[in-house]
């Protein structure tokens, strides 16, 4: 959890300080509870004010997802750029290590594709939560074209399964799957890393 997130939970916010500690408690409630579980009562309830008191700033939930989805998308994007940076020059290690920057951001922001594409978002056609999933989605196409898929068409059922392992690897052991005792998010991430290079190179062309 991030000290911005921890921060919240210290006693109602300050004057002037409702709209950026919503947006922070909201990381936190996703990490606790998902996207099912998010609920603006709850938010009021933990930051100290009345159920009125986020809708003088958000118009409504998904005004509040919206701005939560956008900031999360481009903090996903600035994670998945440092892991591909990091993994070094072998362009399929680059793109597998995207799946290991996923793991780690959901573990601590809870806000994942489900949070960042949510359906319910799109009838706002929101421009920031539009310009976020843009830059993410041109990343990770950027780097499935230099790791041998420059066709967009092939390119994306690709990404969609390297992500449907990335997800899957969080949510099994949020559920207590992968091992009797929780794994820290680290060994979660070198998981699915290793799953992401072995679907990655057996579809290499």
């Amino acid at each position: 959890m991030t000290e911005a997130a921890a921060g919240t939970r210290s006693g109602r916010p300050a004057r002037g300080q409702l709209r950026p500690a919503l947006i922070a408690e909201s990381f936190v409630l996703l990490s606790e509870a998902g996207l099912a579980g998010f609920s603006v009562a709850e938010l009021a309830r933990r930051l100290g004010v009345s159920t009125a008191a986020p809708y003088r700033h958000f118009a409504s939930r998904d005004a509040l997802l919206a701005v939560v989805a956008a900031q999360a998308a481009d903090e996903l994007t600035r994670s998945m750029e440092s892991a591909a940076r990091s993994a070094g020059p072998d362009p399929v290690d680059r793109l597998a290590a995207t799946a290991g920057a996923y793991v780690r951001h959901v573990s601590d922001r809870g806000a994942g594709l489900d949070v960042i594409f949510a359906p319910e978002l799109r009838p706002l056609r929101d421009a920031d939560v539009a310009r976020a999933g843009r830059n993410l989605m041109t990343l990770l196409l950027d780097l499935a074209r230099q790791a041998g898929h420059p066709d967009p068409s092939r390119a994306l059922p690709l990404l969609e399964q390297l992500f449907v392992l990335a997800h899957g690897y969080v949510t099994l052991d949020t559920d207590g799957f992968l091992t009797r005792s929780r794994l820290s998010s680290e060994d979660v991430a070198t998981r699915a890393t290793r799953a992401a290079t072995a679907l990655l190179r057996g579809n290499t062309p």
